[in-house]
């Protein structure tokens, strides 16, 4: 099996490793949901690299809320456990694969470093820029 179940027990340890984990939140009646995945399955075979892992929205109603999964499918990547993508809507393969090689070719010491300066940042020099 190329992709994986998570739950709300096992989600947190499962986005938190290190590599890239794609996952797809869906549900059995959800038409686009259907199409997308064996777009996600395909690409899962194809990169064994990275981590699928899917969540059935209806039987994680806690998990899915809590994420604030409001449309599926939605399609989240983390890499090195860090949220670098979250987007509803069935994707193309051709979309999933660019998607994939994009946050391949991430450089994660920026993403941390401006992660690290957006936390450290005063909250009112945002609102105090001019148009």
């Amino acid at each position: 099996m190329t992709t994986s179940t998570l739950t709300k027990d096992t989600f947190e340890q499962t986005v938190t490793s290190d590599g890239i984990t794609l996952v797809d939140f869906w549900a059995e009646w959800c038409g686009p949901c259907r199409q997308f995945g064996p777009i996600f399955e395909q690409t899962a075979e194809e990169n064994p690299d990275a981590t699928f892992a899917k969540v059935d929205t209806e039987a994680e109603q806690e998990l899915a809320g809590s994420l604030g999964i409001m449309s599926i499918p939605t399609l989240m990547i983390f890499r090195d456990g860090i949220q670098v993508f979250s987007q509803p809507g069935a994707l193309s393969k051709s979309a999933l694969d660019d998607l994939l090689r994009q946050v391949r070719d991430l450089d994660m010491d920026d993403v941390r470093k401006e992660l690290a300066d957006a936390a450290s940042a005063d909250p009112s020099d945002a609102e105090s820029t001019e148009d």
